[in-house]
């Protein structure tokens, strides 16, 4: 894990910190994180606010997948259909059984190449090869499984059992919608990238464990991003 420096910024690294997290954590538009800067005493336009996110929030996100560890040997692979532009291209989404994102990836292809590209990241990324790879029924998956020798470990279903993946499109769409939509591939590309890291460090699942346990994760997150976001001395 690598700290981060702030310097030559005139604001401290803590309201820098806290900006991005705010960005990143809820639904909110670079307009409203200048108004809750403000409501703290801190005079920020919101065009400081993206340069704060475009500069902080991606290394901050590559601390986070240092310090996370082992994904689940089960995953699952979907895609969505976002306009950037006018132009139809893909996210393509892979996350574990406990819905942990584990990977994103904006194309212009929903082809076999497509889904060989993703798979031979995730397997660089992530170090092993699952036990199983569910989804949905799209022919993409199996050609490029068949090309990577693995297709004895997909399981591929109708969309209820992919659920998994499916869900986790929700809070990107959120957030497409609050932006107005994605203004290039490029910038879809990082902004999902950096949301699926920290959105996986905030995500508990209040409706599955009591309200004392679902603290103490809470108390373990932000024990997390402070330290992926310190300071260098």
């Amino acid at each position: 894990m690598k700290l981060i420096s702030y310097k030559r910024h005139r604001f401290p690294p803590d309201v820098i910190r806290l900006a991005v997290w705010l960005y990143f954590r809820f639904t909110t538009s670079l307009r409203d994180v200048e108004d809750m800067l403000a409501e703290r005493g801190h005079s920020v336009s919101y065009e400081t606010v993206r340069c704060w996110a475009n500069k902080f929030g991606p290394a901050i996100a590559a601390n986070i997948r240092r310090k996370r560890g082992r994904a689940d040997c089960v995953w699952h692979l979907d895609e969505m259909i976002v306009r950037i532009n006018g132009q139809r291209m893909y996210m393509w989404r892979a996350v574990d059984k406990e819905g942990e994102v584990l990977d994103v990836l904006v194309q212009k292809r929903r082809n076999k190449t497509a889904a060989l590209k993703l798979l031979k990241k995730l397997l660089k990324n992530q170090g092993f090869a699952p036990e199983a790879i569910v989804t949905d029924g799209l022919r993409s998956y199996p050609a490029a499984l068949r090309e990577l020798g693995a297709l004895a470990r997909h399981q591929p279903g109708r969309l209820q059992e992919n659920n998994r993946a499916e869900n986790s499109h929700l809070p990107v769409r959120r957030r497409e919608r609050k932006m107005q939509r994605f203004k290039s591939q490029g910038q879809a590309q990082r902004f999902a990238s950096t949301h699926s890291a920290i959105y996986n460090t905030f995500a508990i699942q209040r409706h599955l464990v009591s309200r004392n346990t679902m603290r103490l994760f809470r108390d373990r997150a932000f024990a997390e991003w402070s330290a992926v976001s310190a300071a260098a001395a």
